[in-house]
């Protein structure tokens, strides 16, 4: 003589239930707003806008140089010859010049 056991119903249902509820949180941990994805993808933004603030910050020390370079408490004679050559198109009288 066999015996089978049935699950009640209500075992089933509560069985379902944890699973689905487990498969929910499991899919918002991995692609929600605030999932793993979510991050992944934030850290890279990160590594992009700290390489960019860093070449801005060269960029401003660079030009901070040039400004001093170029202001009345200091001035480098030969920053401004070539700035004036570059902008204004200035040449020397002994200088030959090849287009």
């Amino acid at each position: 003589m066999t015996v089978t056991r049935n699950l009640p119903i209500a075992s089933l249902i509560y069985f379902l239930a944890t699973l689905l509820l487990s498969l929910y949180f499991a899919f918002a941990a991995v692609q929600g707003p605030s999932g793993i994805l979510r991050r992944v993808q934030l850290e890279a933004e990160t590594v992009e806008l700290i390489a960019e603030r860093d070449r801005l910050t060269a960029e401003v020390d660079r030009m901070r140089n040039l400004t001093r370079r170029l202001s009345d408490q200091y001035l480098d004679l030969e920053l401004l010859d070539q700035r004036a050559r570059d902008v204004l198109g200035l040449v020397r009288a002994d200088e030959l010049i090849v287009r």
